[in-house]
């Protein structure tokens, strides 16, 4: 029987402070997170091929190309590490040490703030294209985008060090057995973090977007008539990047607004499982971008095709026509 329970342990030399192994049934974990880590595989390669495009062809060298980029790289980031390290800490012992369980979890609020912080310069981007087209071009250069795209990465930094400084100051404070990697955010920390990373944002988010869609619901409603049709032609393609980005934030809002809701509601109901399913879910916004992309942007397609077919390696391949 001992020896049953020390095959049960993460680390069996030290009894007394090993964690269990989490129980892992073919039925249902493993075949499932083969199908999560698919995802995850899937969520990098596309995203990789988003950076690879708006990197590469001057065409595409835009301000609200430029957020999609920052976003993209977010979105890799999440593919490349957050999923999978959340399939690990599902499936295994954590046997990376408390130094790597801190870090991972710095880079897990870093990208996830850096993701919310681009949806909302998104939503102001296309408020501004759309509401105040005229000024636009002088309001949002590619300049600004970047100082802007910048001071997102800085400030998501600065907020995950505030949210995690007692983790980071002493890591593995809060392991109650060697094995796992958790972490315990403070009342003040958590009600600050819950502030800036979903109440503000999703505000921000939707009374941007109300103020675009009434806007577009007007100008397309004086598109019909024929006086206004020449004048407004030139907004078409704002209007229609409007309703892909559109989609876009609401994908994201579906994906992110339940797994702080619930926490909100009552957190302390959720079973370990459950809180792992939801992070997946807010996870799966990264992997449903790309797929955005290839839906509504037909540049995303003549992309992905001389991407693949290797044609990006050619001489002046960054100069083809992908608009």
């Amino acid at each position: 029987m001992a020896a049953v329970d020390a095959a049960e342990l993460c680390f069996p030399l030290v009894l007394n402070a090993s964690c269990r192994k989490p129980p892992v049934h073919w039925s249902e974990d493993v075949l499932l997170n083969i199908l999560l880590s698919l995802v995850s595989l899937a969520t990098a390669v596309l995203n990789l091929i988003v950076i690879v495009s708006v990197s590469h062809f001057r065409q595409l060298h835009t301000p609200t190309n430029h957020l999609l980029l920052s976003l993209a790289v977010s979105d890799f980031l999440v593919g490349l590490v957050s999923m999978p390290v959340s399939i690990y800490k599902k499936t295994s012992c954590w046997t990376l040490g408390d130094l790597l369980c801190s870090l991972y979890n710095l880079l897990s609020y870093v990208v996830t703030g850096a993701s919310v912080g681009n949806v909302v310069f998104i939503s102001a981007d296309r408020y501004v294209a759309i509401c105040d087209p005229l000024r636009y071009p002088g309001r949002v250069t590619v300049a600004r985008v970047r100082l802007c795209v910048c001071a997102c990465w800085l400030g998501s930094l600065l907020h995950s060090c505030y949210v995690l400084a007692g983790d980071l100051a002493r890591p593995g404070r809060h392991h109650a057995c060697a094995g796992e990697c958790v972490i315990v955010v403070g009342y003040v920390a958590g009600t600050v973090d819950v502030a800036v990373t979903f109440v503000a944002p999703v505000a921000a988010i939707c009374g941007l977007y109300s103020r675009v869609f009434v806007a577009a619901v007007a100008q397309a409603r004086a598109t019909r008539s024929r006086a206004a049709g020449a004048r407004l032609t030139a907004k078409r393609s704002e209007l229609k990047a409007a309703r892909t980005l559109g989609v876009l934030v609401l994908v994201f809002l579906v994906c992110f607004c339940p797994y702080y809701c619930i926490f909100l509601v009552g957190g302390e109901l959720l079973t370990v499982s459950s809180e792992f399913y939801l992070l997946f879910l807010f996870y799966a916004s990264s992997c449903l971008n790309p797929l955005i992309y290839a839906l509504f942007y037909p540049w995303f397609q003549r992309a992905l095709r001389i991407t693949v077919t290797l044609q990006i390696l050619q001489d002046g391949s960054s100069e083809a026509s992908v608009l």
